[in-house]
């Protein structure tokens, strides 16, 4: 049985901002010294760390900003890989990539209503989508993009679905294509590839 854990005294943001977290305080306290370097989002004051994940969704999120930038910027808008993007008072998220509708000049935090576009890069070895609800949250906040990104190099496995928020206030498939085939969507921007494009050959 491991000892329990001495305490030291020292403030541990994990602890003491527990249900409490604001962006404010985040700029305060984080990151966190001593753990490695990892995401740090936020649901309802709740801080969550989560590691980054893998060379296969690194390499995705690369390949995917790699696609788009051209073609969002034509119309002005801006793609990026992670930002803070502030969805409510005490709520905050850090996506794989994100779409802006006009650069962010500098911003660390950014409002979910400069946002057009966020996605996520998963694996089967992925944990962060099993600890927040991000599409639920970025859907609340009005955000009309989100993207989902999956790869699996042991299954050859490459798919990528765009949804669009609906009148009902929930996400719909807007387009969708799996490795072999073609994504192609026009909107937010015209954009046209195969999801094995983002696995490293």
């Amino acid at each position: 049985m491991a000892a329990p854990a001495r305490d030291t005294g020292a403030f541990d943001p994990l602890v003491e901002l527990h249900g409490l977290c604001t962006p404010e305080l985040a700029d305060r306290y984080l990151p966190i010294p001593g753990i490695p370097p990892a995401k740090y989002e936020c649901q309802e004051g709740h801080l969550i760390v989560t590691p980054y994940g893998g060379s296969a969704n690194a390499y995705a999120a690369y390949r995917i900003l790699t696609l788009m930038e051209p073609r969002a910027r034509q119309l002005g808008r801006r793609v990026y890989p992670t930002l803070n993007v502030r969805l409510g008072i005490s709520r905050w998220i850090q996506p794989d990539f994100a779409v802006l509708g006009q650069p962010a000049r500098g911003r660390v935090w950014i409002p979910s209503e400069s946002v057009l576009l966020v996605g996520e890069c998963v694996s089967p070895s992925s944990r962060t989508a099993e600890r927040i609800d991000k599409p639920a949250m970025c859907a609340e906040a009005g955000i009309e993009y989100f993207m989902r990104v999956q790869v699996s190099y042991s299954k050859g496995h490459a798919e990528v679905v765009l949804r669009r928020l609906g009148e009902d206030g929930t996400y719909e498939v807007h387009a969708k294509a799996l490795a072999g085939s073609t994504f192609e969507t026009e909107l937010p921007f015209p954009l046209s590839f195969d999801p094995a494009e983002l696995l490293e050959d």
